[in-house]
């Protein structure tokens, strides 16, 4: 991409070689998530789950190019934060732009202090308060609930975390959905 097409901020990530990676959390229980569905004419269509509040937490971070996730049997926290920060170096190499939001776990003293031993390998900026449509992660969470997960109805804990691991590798194969959500969040001019 053209460094004149880029926004300020952009700009000073392309010039000291950084790759941009957004970050955000969800979370997904066992309860469906409902959307519209079809059903025979007349009869209301209808989903039988197990009513058990047992629930996942996701992170996940997106490139132009690729995203990278995990998922926890509950909260996110600032060792979970960190751990993925880690996983993160591993699979981009290079000087990291972090971008994300103000959540307690991002800026608790355990991910600063470990941010801080990169030694300038990570650099972080946040966004600005109430902004998620900023955020390209929003709308991989948006499509990941409607589309790829909708009505679904685990037998378990277990088969929820199964059919959204799989459902979040299924869309980590489509380049044309990470594309959409940078577009979504009006970041490619």
């Amino acid at each position: 991409m053209e460094e004149g097409a880029l926004a300020p901020g952009k700009k000073n990530a392309a010039r000291q070689g950084r790759t941009i990676v957004f970050i955000d959390e969800s979370g997904l229980s066992e309860r469906p998530h409902r959307c519209r569905t079809w059903a025979p004419r007349g009869q209301t269509p209808v989903l039988h789950h197990a009513f058990h509040w047992h629930h996942f937490s996701a992170i996940a971070g997106i490139t132009w190019w690729n995203f990278y996730f995990r998922l926890y049997p509950d909260a996110i926290n600032a060792a979970r934060v960190v751990v993925f920060l880690r996983q993160l170096q591993r699979h981009v190499t290079g000087n990291l732009l972090i971008v994300w939001d103000r959540l307690n776990a991002h800026r608790s003293a355990r991910v600063r202090d470990f941010i801080e031993a990169q030694q300038g390998r990570i650099q972080v900026e946040w966004l600005p308060a109430y902004a998620p449509e900023l955020n390209p992660v929003e709308y991989l969470w948006g499509h990941w609930k409607h589309h790829e997960l909708p009505n679904f109805c685990p037998r378990d804990a277990w088969a929820l975390s199964a059919a959204a691991r799989q459902a979040l590798r299924r869309m980590r194969r489509r380049p044309s959905l990470i594309v959409a959500c940078w577009q979504q969040a009006d970041l490619f001019v």
